[in-house]
């Protein structure tokens, strides 16, 4: 595959990885506390990233953190697995699925503008368009579902929970860029899971996570370990991505999450596809291909290869 179209192909995994998982979690959130849900997930995450971290860390040179990166990443983790997934569940108890993908949808577009508030990124008419593109298709494929929705009395505590998740992923999304310029993206996503379980231990722990065992049954085990395992394979890729180009241009990946979420539906539980759903499709990937139109930016290119190469710029 054509370089410039791996971090693409990550992304894009990425985003179905996302809304598979919000599928998974629209079944188990009525079972588990939102803190303890969020707490499991990325501890099964951790887990999964760890093997392969233990492998690299033996590697000559040896990799070893700055002491004054090791903080800035574990807030950013703190805030990108723990705040937002704790935000993210405590909507999805009360708002409707299909209106909370249209707020989530949100996140590339916040990205973008706060990346170019920023000074990491410039705007473009063609990025913008196709950022709003991928949004006006996730609203057309939710179709009578986001109507349904939007007519609903409205939580708004769990509509602005929604909100303020998207924006914590976003800001994020572009505060991790330096980390992932010093360091390969499996250790950064490690010490950020590591730090997310941490500080989520509290908020668990008064849910009363770990004060008798859960009483769950076989399928939201599963559920908890589907939503875990993809959660590291697909953060560790989100965070490859980003190391390797624009924010708004990974960020706006997301757009395929709520698409995922109603074509597994269809698959798993026989709900109807009906042609909202295909020409919200169309549009999303109209507007991924807008975004992507000016292709990745020389200097991202350039900066690949020394991190690639070794890890002589991580001590």
């Amino acid at each position: 595959m054509n370089r410039r179209l791996l971090p693409v192909a990550a992304a894009a995994a990425t985003g179905i990885q996302v809304g598979a998982a919000m599928v998974a979690t629209r079944a188990v959130v009525e079972q588990i506390g939102p803190a303890s849900l969020a707490l499991l997930r990325y501890a099964i995450g951790f887990c999964c990233l760890a093997p392969p971290l233990l492998v690299m860390l033996r590697q000559s040179p040896p990799l070893r953190f700055r002491a004054r990166d090791v903080a800035p990443v574990a807030l950013l983790g703190a805030v990108q697995f723990g705040v937002l997934i704790a935000l993210l569940n405590y909507g999805l108890r009360t708002v409707p699925s299909a209106r909370a993908a249209l707020i989530f949808a949100t996140f590339p577009l916040m990205t973008m503008l706060l990346a170019a508030a920023l000074g990491r990124e410039t705007l473009s008419a063609a990025r913008t368009s196709g950022v709003l593109l991928s949004i006006a298709g996730v609203a057309v494929a939710l179709g009578g579902k986001a109507a349904g929705a939007a007519a609903a009395a409205h939580d708004w505590g769990g509509e602005l929970a929604i909100a303020a998740a998207a924006f914590s992923g976003a800001a994020c999304s572009v505060l991790y860029r330096p980390y992932l310029n010093r360091y390969p993206a499996l250790p950064v996503g490690a010490l950020a899971m590591l730090a997310s379980v941490a500080v989520l231990t509290v908020p668990a722990a008064a849910e009363g996570l770990f004060g008798a065992p859960l009483q769950l049954a076989t399928a939201g085990w599963a559920a908890i370990l589907f939503i875990g395992v993809s959660s590291g394979i697909g953060y560790y890729l989100w965070l490859w991505a980003l190391a390797r180009a624009p924010a708004t241009q990974v960020t706006v990946f997301l757009a395929l999450s709520p698409i995922t979420a109603a074509l597994l539906g269809a698959l798993l539980l026989g709900e109807g596809v009906g042609t909202a759903t295909i020409a919200g499709l169309g549009c999303t990937v109209l507007g991924l291909w807008l975004a992507h139109r000016e292709g990745l930016p020389r200097q991202t290119r350039a900066s690949a290869a020394p991190r690639n190469a070794g890890h002589s710029r991580s001590g």
